[in-house]
């Protein structure tokens, strides 16, 4: 944070010359920490409610430590995401607090927005459902990303259509949930149909699971964008960060 700019625009707030909202608008674009190898945006919080979450693919454990410390001194929690074992290692060695979602990939530094309990009172919920049991890990990277955030999640794993009575089996469910992420694979069908069971939005997540010319989830990928079913949104391939957030905000 500039120091310096901070006492400037309190000054103008105790003078009188800027209101407090103007203040607020101009803190959400103060200038960022400049490590070198990262620039850390200290004020998304301030703009987007969250604060800044660490995309740790392609980083050392040493850089990917150095953000989360950095982040998680002005924070009270912190996401890191595509987190493997080895960086995860690094990170509690640094910040003993951490925590581990081993088949999501993601570091927790801090707590969560909302506790386990208060969620349990929570009526509205996120259902999470996956077509095959080889979707789980980016369904986890959705289902604890929206939990962290503060939404009830629920989830629904192997209910692909090549079973559909497995699908059927879950409807009171499905029915009642106020989003739902879809994760699917191979031709990646499960989201047209259960975009056609509900009247709630639908994000669904093709994954790069499947056969050849399922092209690493591209075959899924342009069959979601294709549903003929209403009020299905699509994200990128494996996406489970991008469909946790999204739906999280749907849900509050």
């Amino acid at each position: 944070m500039d120091l310096d700019r901070l006492r400037t625009l309190l000054e103008d707030v105790k003078d009188g010359k800027l209101s407090v909202e103007e203040a607020l608008d101009k803190l959400r674009i103060l200038p960022y920490e400049d490590l070198g190898f990262a620039k850390i945006d200290s004020h998304r919080e301030i703009r987007k409610g969250f604060p800044e979450v660490v995309f740790c693919q392609g980083k050392t454990p040493e850089q990917v430590g150095e953000i989360l410390k950095r982040l998680s001194a002005q924070s009270r929690c912190i996401l890191a995401t595509r987190a493997g074992r080895d960086i995860f290692e690094y990170v509690r060695s640094r910040i003993p607090e951490a925590q581990y979602k081993e088949e999501a990939r993601i570091i927790i530094v801090g707590q969560p927005a909302r506790s386990e309990e208060e969620l349990a009172r929570e009526q509205k919920y996120i259902l999470v459902l996956t077509g095959g049991t080889a979707d789980i890990p980016v369904a986890e990277e959705a289902a604890v990303t929206a939990a962290v955030l503060g939404s009830r999640v629920e989830r629904a794993y192997d209910v692909g259509v090549a079973g559909l009575h497995r699908l059927l089996g879950q409807r009171d469910r499905i029915c009642k949930a106020n989003v739902l992420i879809v994760v699917a694979g191979m031709e990646g069908a499960l989201a047209s149909v259960v975009g056609g069971l509900v009247r709630r939005p639908v994000i669904a997540v093709p994954t790069s699971i499947g056969y050849g010319a399922n092209f690493g989830g591209l075959a899924a990928l342009l069959a979601m964008l294709n549903t003929c079913a209403v009020g299905v949104a699509v994200v990128n391939i494996d996406n489970g960060f991008g469909a946790g957030y999204l739906a999280h905000m749907i849900n509050t």
